[in-house]
């Protein structure tokens, strides 16, 4: 994106990927879809963003949620919302929007210049830094920057692992007959802050929508609860409880009387927790860690925003801009971290332009 913007300003633009082949990460983003950015109201979708939506709020104003689905579409590539709010490539894979973005990044003269690793020089008049964060390192984002920043005085914070599962110690019997199953409808709570959606047990613990959006507060309190029926008041799930058991079994009548399935019936047991109203609707949880960064989604950390000017430009380093993901924010799922990513490289880009175009002796670029 920084070199589209760049580009089409006049600039001569090179782009340096110390991989193989570019945007591997973008790919595998494509992997569940592609999802590029949520349909709500900007209020609330800035607010995803929670502490860093100062830092980010005049970069996402100025390149909206509409403005990358127009983006997309003039590549060629329709979009969808679908049901959760989220907007998706019609396509679900993100191979030929990256296909059709080289093919104009090349008629633009940009250079792609792969195989080649930054080792801290400026051989430029300017140089935006787009290298992400710490996670999925395999596929390029590594954070070997950080200590090339770190040496020039730029505070980097320690990078931690973001929309990632959470680890629980699950007995073996449990791990192994539930592993992968996903618990529906429930809603969890962490450090006071409660998200409705789905999750899904994994051998070590627990993943999914619903423990994304609270890894921030999961990190703090380093516990949760699950409420697993979360349209019945204790009230109501009392009554239900109160009803005669007769000749079925525990798990039977519990499955009828309340609605739970079989994996939060075990889950009941797995806690040692009784069989009652304020137990499915409290299920206390002990977590013991977090997925590590190279299985996170996303990872926080990273240049810390006091060290960056409104335009992401680097405080110690002029015509230095950092921008997306080796940025200290985080975001849950559902588009707001790919937003976030082009709309912070679109603001830098555009600063970065005015400013080649108004350095004493330099001629001036083509408007466009």
């Amino acid at each position: 994106m920084v070199a589209e913007v760049l580009a089409k300003g006049g600039a001569r633009v090179r782009v340096v990927d110390h991989m193989a082949s570019p945007a591997r990460k973008f790919l595998m983003a494509g992997r569940g879809g592609l999802n590029l950015t949520h349909s709500e109201a900007l209020e609330s979708f800035l607010d995803r963003y929670g502490a860093a939506r100062g830092v980010l709020e005049p970069a996402i104003r100025a390149f909206p949620p509409e403005a990358l689905i127009d983006w997309c579409n003039g590549l060629g590539i329709e979009t969808f919302i679908g049901s959760s709010g989220r907007v998706f490539p019609k396509v679900m894979k993100a191979s030929p929007l990256l296909r059709a973005w080289l093919r104009r990044l090349d008629s633009l003269g940009v250079e792609l210049e792969l195989r080649t690793r930054w080792t801290g020089e400026k051989e430029s008049d300017a140089m935006i830094l787009a290298m992400g964060g710490a996670s999925w390192p395999r596929l390029g984002s590594d954070a070997q920057w950080a200590e090339i920043l770190a040496r020039r005085g730029i505070r980097v914070n320690p990078f931690i692992p973001t929309n990632c599962g959470v680890t629980i110690p699950w007995s073996a019997h449990f791990a192994e007959r539930f592993a992968g199953v996903p618990l529906k409808r429930i809603a969890v709570t962490s450090a006071g802050r409660t998200v409705r959606g789905e999750a899904v047990i994994t051998r070590t613990g627990l993943e999914g929508g619903a423990i994304y959006a609270l890894n921030p507060e999961l990190r703090q309190s380093g516990n949760l609860t699950l409420d697993l029926k979360p349209d019945l008041t204790v009230a109501a799930l009392a009554e239900r409880l109160s009803r005669p058991k007769g000749k079925s079994s525990q798990s039977t009548w519990l499955r009828k009387a309340t609605g739970l399935a079989p994996v939060a019936i075990a889950l009941l047991r797995e806690a040692d927790m009784p069989a009652t109203a304020s137990a499915i609707k409290a299920l206390p949880l002990t977590l013991t860690g977090t997925d590590a960064l190279a299985r996170a989604i996303s990872s926080a950390g990273g240049v810390a925003l006091t060290e960056i000017d409104r335009n992401f430009e680097l405080k110690a380093w002029p015509q230095v801009y950092a921008v997306g993901e080796m940025l200290d924010w985080e975001a849950p799922t559902g588009g707001y971290l790919l937003q976030a990513c082009f709309a912070t490289a679109i603001m830098a880009s555009r600063a970065c332009l005015e400013r080649l175009q108004s350095a004493p002796g330099r001629p001036q670029l083509p408007s466009k």
